[in-house]
């Protein structure tokens, strides 16, 4: 296959991935609303994620070194993702698609933040620029001192922070550790954590929600194959503004499904966010550029 080809079907994967994702958070939502709490949504969702992976993994195998070479990577991971899930099923219930998915690709920007200390990687004068203005675009979201502000959004913005951890973690193992391995290990981790939260706060479920339940088990596991194997063929550099792809969607299944519009704060602060992303992306492609032809 080249080069070419292996991009494009890079991106496909990422275009497909977020809009698997929209799927799972409209559907958790329409359940939060319906009064089901966060923790019991996260969990079925965990559960079916173990299910489907665990079949999965009967057929391929685990190569013992994948775990015992690399657990606590994968328990942080492990770890990241499910708080960032629980985050965001709290969140989801009091925010607009549109918000919550705009201080969701703050995340990038924690990245290439946590990125120094954590994998030694160079932040120079222009990625501090696009830092600030990522913050400065998530308070013009958030509006922390606004009569409107909802302390939801601060389990939004956990959310955006414990994926900025999961990502980089992600890029640390997945050349290690293959998609379906690290999936199995993320929702068996997410499923035994949550399963005591979720008893405790158990509430009776009608068969077409365990339907929904599952729709949200698949669309998330199937979104974080495609993300995850995008990741494998391409690298960041190449991917990311293709992610923005999900405020465009999580706005359109706002409007669709809730009669929801992003107000004019959150539109200006989703531009700031982007914009600044943005810059990163294209900082991040010059310097493997000129390191390539070093």
């Amino acid at each position: 296959m080249t080069f070419k080809n292996t991009t494009s079907m890079s991106i496909a994967m990422m275009l497909i991935a977020y809009l698997l994702f929209t799927m799972a958070d409209t559907t958790n939502k329409w359940m939060t609303l319906l009064g089901y709490p966060a923790l019991q949504i996260a969990f079925t969702r965990y559960a079916f994620q173990l299910v489907i992976t665990s079949a999965e993994v009967s057929y391929r195998g685990i190569e013992r070194r994948e775990i015992t070479e690399n657990f606590w990577p994968l328990v942080l991971r492990g770890a990241a993702l499910a708080s960032a899930t629980v985050a965001n099923f709290f969140a989801l219930k009091y925010l607009s698609l549109s918000m919550y998915s705009a201080i969701m690709f703050s995340a990038p920007i924690f990245v290439s933040l946590i990125a120094w200390p954590m994998l030694g990687e160079r932040v120079g004068p222009w990625r501090w620029f696009a830092i600030l203005a990522g913050f400065i675009g998530v308070l013009i979201i958030v509006r922390p001192f606004h009569h409107n502000f909802h302390w939801a959004a601060i389990f939004s913005l956990y959310g955006a922070i414990a994926l900025a951890f999961y990502s980089l973690l992600t890029r640390k193992l997945v050349q290690k550790v293959r998609p379906h391995v690290m999936q199995f290990f993320a929702g068996a981790f997410g499923a035994v954590v949550l399963l005591p939260f979720a008893i405790w706060v158990w509430v009776p479920v009608e068969p077409e929600v365990w339907l929904m339940m599952f729709w949200v088990g698949f669309t998330s596991w199937f979104g974080h194959e495609f993300l995850t194997r995008a990741h494998k063929h391409s690298g960041a550099s190449v991917l990311m503004p293709y992610s923005y792809s999900f405020i465009l969607y999580m706005t359109l299944a706002g409007y669709l499904f809730f009669d929801e519009l992003p107000d004019w704060y959150t539109a200006l602060g989703a531009v700031v966010i982007i914009a600044s992303g943005l810059v990163i992306w294209v900082r991040e492609k010059r310097l493997k550029s000129s390191e390539a032809n070093a």
